[in-house]
């Protein structure tokens, strides 16, 4: 979500006869206010009520002040991005009702605020990118009823608390990637039924739960690439009962086995699941196949145990067939020394 000057110098390049902030920039008519990179190290008083657009990126304003924007009842659009912004305090956003877009991106936030979404609850696209958020606290997000973007990406995210999007039932894209997480448990994706993309890529995933991904009803892009999956199973990916899914998985350090093989090649198999860069996925492990694309060396995976298995086969089946002769021989000479006891005896008798 970009707002340049040239979006405002577009609409007009008059200065209003509105009331407007010293230092800043107002248009005529659109009541868009332009405050960007004037040094405030607070947001500027005289803002005109119908002020709809507000950009006050590239400021110093180090925290956010409680009520700061009381009064901006008809504010669509907020841009508070490069502003140093460290903390926000409560109620912030207060009389930010029909609030649209928030951009918070590219400020120094370790966390939100319990009641950081109180006022939120018009917003369709959130950016929070390029902080230092640690964690998300369930409170802090679920009053974001109408959201349908939110970009979380490049944080130190390490860990998804089961519920932490509870209420973001319109959620549509969510984008989680250059985090620091280690899995996907189940539950943490719970309560998003028309999420539709999916960011995770370039964390830190070992493990994704069997169930995981099961809520998801409408995902059609999921992003795991530049991750530390080695194993991944088929379950967790059936589970995603969807028209079609587009899958990203390159960039992990796969250890390519038999087991591999097997997930890869049913992922494959499966209409709805398309792996979208598949000739991209290249092997770690074992060293012998480091570098290789799985694509190229897959029907050779298998080949040692299959090998194995036929020795196995041959094996119990020569075995199963001596035993099978030897019963027979054993029969066949009982047999003769049946009818030899039987003719001495009848000799005898004579």
């Amino acid at each position: 979500m970009l707002f340049p000057a040239l979006l405002l110098l577009a609409l007009s390049s008059v200065v209003g006869s509105k009331e407007c902030p010293h230092h800043c920039l107002c248009y005529e008519h659109s009541d868009l206010v332009d405050c960007r990179a004037r040094g405030f190290l607070q947001v500027p008083h005289g803002l005109s009520h119908g002020t709809w657009l507000l950009d006050l990126g590239g400021n110093l304003l180090m925290e956010v002040r409680s009520r700061a924007f009381a009064g901006l009842w008809s504010l669509r659009v907020l841009v508070l991005s490069d502003s140093g912004i460290q903390l926000l305090q409560p109620e912030a956003f207060y009389s930010l009702s029909f609030l649209e877009k928030l951009d918070m991106s590219r400020n120094k936030l370790r966390r939100l605020p319990s009641d950081f979404s109180h006022s939120l609850s018009s917003v369709r696209e959130l950016r929070l990118d390029h902080n230092t958020l640690e964690r998300l606290e369930v409170s802090s997000l679920e009053h974001l009823e109408s959201l349908e973007k939110l970009d979380l990406s490049h944080n130190h995210i390490t860990f998804l608390q089961p519920g932490a999007f509870r209420g973001l039932s319109r959620l549509r894209h969510l984008y989680l990637h250059a985090n620091q997480l280690g899995a996907v448990r189940h539950g943490s994706l719970s309560m998003l039924p028309v999420l539709e993309a999916l960011q995770l890529g370039q964390n830190n995933i070992t493990h994704i739960d069997t169930e995981a991904l099961a809520p998801l009803h409408s995902l059609t892009l999921l992003g795991l690439e530049g991750n530390q999956l080695q194993h991944l199973k088929f379950k967790t990916f059936l589970s995603l009962h969807t028209a079609g899914t587009h899958l990203q998985l390159a960039g992990n350090p796969w250890n390519c086995d038999c087991d591999l093989h097997r997930v890869f090649s049913k992922l494959l198999s499966v209409r709805h699941l398309h792996v979208d860069d598949y000739h991209n996925v290249t092997c770690r492990e074992p060293l012998q196949l480091a570098g290789a694309s799985l694509a190229w060396v897959d029907s050779q995976l298998c080949m040692a145990e299959t090998a194995t298995v036929l020795v196995i086969t041959v094996t119990v089946l020569v075995t199963v067939l001596a035993a099978v002769v030897m019963a027979e021989h054993t029969r066949k000479k009982n047999q003769r020394g049946g009818k030899s006891w039987d003719a001495e005896s009848q000799s005898q008798e004579r």
